[in-house]
């Protein structure tokens, strides 16, 4: 199944709350049940004014289909095409 990297622009994204951030999730998560076992989110990443997330689904369309039901911007999405990290170097 195809991996996702999903670039979220939200202005003060650093700045939010245990709470907020909680409440994302469990929005995400929601609309993640509403679309079935086909879509899977792995983690995000928040820094100042965007998040990153990570996902694995069917394809890109359904991608998009989650940022929209949740209220969600998707500036950006991209297919992960290969994974390497320091042992890709030996």
């Amino acid at each position: 199944m195809p991996k996702y990297v999903i670039e979220r622009e939200i202005p003060g994204a650093g700045n939010l709350t245990t709470d907020q951030l909680q409440a994302i999730s469990q929005k995400s998560c929601g609309v993640l049940n509403q679309l079935g076992p086909e879509i899977q989110w792995v983690q995000s990443y928040v820094t100042d004014n965007k998040i990153y997330c990570v996902y694995i689904a069917p394809n890109e369309e359904m991608v998009r289909e989650h940022a929209t039901k949740g209220g969600f911007p998707a500036n950006s999405v991209a297919e992960v095409k290969r994974v390497i990290d320091p042992t890709t170097a030996e």
